[in-house]
């Protein structure tokens, strides 16, 4: 038993700090997935959603801690009761997404390794097992040093966490998962090869025949039945190869503008996904960056995904020299965690990505 509780300590104990870290690297990232749990159409507890990015950063953080917490021994009746009560907890979400099919990624692991609902249940069941066992076992569960070091590496532990946060929430990710990233050719990951795999759909006919329903299962043809037809419902049975970018469009008056802009030399895209909740300073950074990237011969093009009255609203009081164009907001959060953020491209490449509190770190060098 004493060897089985080492095993599950160090086995939890990893995967706990991992999966933390993942989450406290992007926490704006976490929040979003929190508001889609929270929303009407999930658990329906839209009274927490103002909430959801603080959540987001107490969560993580203590799950970071209860790994340090367990590796080294510190308060185990504490560490395991709340490991229990955790994975209790995220067994039921990843459960009710998974059998509901509300939440498509529970956001385990941030976006650097998808799961499907069902792997994410099966993940925390598998976890349950181990924390169960290390609940049965916490009289094993010894400090790896004294009292004293063992308290003074859980406080070190926390102070490390809180900085950490504050850091990626003041600038950006340290690590970037997404396809947006610099380096990332956008136009690249928006394109679905030829010989990629197709969706596996059924699609699912009710007709009315001689009085009774009857079901029809097709791949997608209309099926040839003699009754009066009454509805179609599908479901996905493979979803088949889906491009890394998938949502993102450039568009204004209702032309889309996405592929002319990124093969373009030299773009500048100041993103802001709701111009509303974008703060002042960072308003009035985008707009420095605006007038010096047009100094410097490039291209400006505002992204957002907010209403035209708002945007001339903001065109007049801080003189952008720039249009904005209509987005996603979904795809807009996605390609920068800053409300604003600025991102050079050149042709259709990212070469520079950075929050609006970093806009001195920008190099806007002449172009012609």
């Amino acid at each position: 038993m004493k060897a089985l509780v080492s095993l599950s300590r160090i086995f939890v104990g990893i995967l706990f700090i991992i999966s933390g870290l993942i989450k406290l690297n992007d926490p704006i990232g976490f929040s979003f997935k929190l508001e889609e749990y929270f929303s009407a159409a999930v658990l329906n507890l839209t009274f927490l959603e103002p909430y959801a990015l603080i959540i987001s950063i107490l969560v993580v953080i203590f799950e970071v801690l209860l790994g340090i917490f367990l590796l080294i021994g510190y308060k185990p009746k504490f560490t395991v009761w709340s490991l229990l009560l955790m994975i209790i907890f995220f067994t039921f979400l990843t459960f009710y997404s998974a059998y509901f099919n509300k939440v498509t990624d529970c956001g385990c692991f941030g976006d650097a390794i998808k799961l499907t609902p069902w792997e994410s249940f099966s993940k925390d069941i598998i976890l349950l097992v181990f924390i169960l066992i290390l609940f049965a076992g916490v009289r094993y569960i010894k400090p790896v040093f004294s009292v004293f070091q063992t308290t003074v590496m859980a406080l070190l532990g926390f102070i490390a966490c809180l900085s950490f946060g504050y850091h990626v929430l003041m600038h950006l990710p340290v690590v970037d998962f997404r396809p947006y990233n610099v380096g990332a050719n956008l136009w690249d990951n928006m394109i679905v090869p030829e010989d990629a795999q197709k969706a596996d759909i059924d699609y699912m006919w009710t007709f009315n025949v001689n009085g009774k329903e009857e079901v029809f299962t097709t791949k997608g043809s209309y099926p040839t039945v003699e009754g009066e037809f009454v509805s179609v419902d599908t479901e996905i049975i493979d979803p088949g190869y889906e491009a890394p970018i998938h949502d993102f469009s450039i568009e204004r008056d209702g032309e889309d503008f996405t592929e002319q802009i990124l093969h373009d030399d030299h773009v500048v895209l100041l993103i802001a996904y709701n111009l509303e909740k974008s703060e002042n300073l960072g308003l009035q950074a985008i707009k420095n960056v605006g007038d010096q990237a047009k100094k410097n011969g490039y291209n400006v093009i505002g992204l957002t995904a907010s209403g035209e009255d708002i945007q001339n609203q903001l065109k007049q009081e801080y003189h952008f020299n720039f249009d904005f164009y209509f987005s996603d907001e979904t795809a807009l959060k996605t390609i920068v965690r800053s409300n604003p953020g600025i991102l050079i491209l050149n042709k259709g490449t990212v070469t520079q990505k950075v929050h609006w509190n970093d806009v001195d770190d920008l190099n806007l060098i002449k172009v012609n």
